[in-house]
């Protein structure tokens, strides 16, 4: 496969492919990492700052290139196309029940539902969970729920200095697909071992130099 030059040809490809991790996915060469050209990965320079335009794409591609993008493989960061959406999220939430009542779940998708939006900082302190030693626990809830299909990431927000340059790694904008997609993209005419099975297929005619254990870990 070719490599991208830009975020335009990286979209294209994730149209194509469907399913695509962000950086290493344990399956030979299949990550955006993989697929885009030297330039366009991480450097780090003689004066200690960066670049990482892969990086900096990632917001462009979700809201320009018709991308969902979340912690959706293992825990890791990935690409999925809406085309595709349909028929992972029938099968991911067959898997992950609906939040129980009262449970902290279910409390961080109210506020979101409420809220519309909000950076992982802002929904951390909005469900309460601003005390020492919390962040990774909370971040742990926000990226089960994001495994489940409930929350997506909509865009990444960067702090300006001074000069009004954007700066650092950024934060996640997080809402839920229901919000950013509507309710029907959320929905699937099949059954979820159906979906299960298109997607498999599908992952096994792209990647030959995958195993099934891999790829069954992939959509799981």
């Amino acid at each position: 496969m070719n490599q991208a030059h830009n975020s335009a040809q990286l979209v294209a490809m994730i149209q194509q492919l469907g399913f695509l991790p962000l950086l290493d996915s344990g399956i030979r060469g299949f990550s955006a990492e993989d697929l885009v050209t030297d330039d366009c990965r991480y450097v780090v320079f003689s004066d200690g700052g960066w670049d990482w335009p892969l990086w900096k794409w990632k917001g462009q591609m979700i809201s320009d290139g018709g991308l969902v993008y979340g912690k959706f493989f293992a825990g890791k960061a990935g690409f999925i196309s809406r085309q595709w959406w349909p028929d992972f999220c029938n099968y991911r939430r067959s898997i992950h029940p609906a939040p129980a009542e009262g449970s902290i779940d279910e409390a961080i998708l109210f506020t979101l539902a409420e809220q519309g939006s909000l950076i992982t900082r802002e929904l951390r302190a909005a469900c309460g969970f601003d005390g020492p030693k919390m962040r990774s626990k909370f971040d742990g809830y926000v990226t089960r729920l994001q495994m489940a299909t409930r929350i997506v990431t909509e865009d990444f927000v960067y702090p300006v200095d001074k000069h009004h340059h954007e700066y650092g790694w950024g934060w996640s904008l997080l809402t839920t697909p229901e919000q950013l997609y509507t309710r029907d993209m959320c929905q699937c005419s099949r059954t979820p071992q159906e979906s299960y099975q298109r997607i498999f297929n599908h992952l096994k005619s792209i990647l030959p130099q995958a195993t099934d254990k891999q790829i069954h870990k992939m959509i799981k």
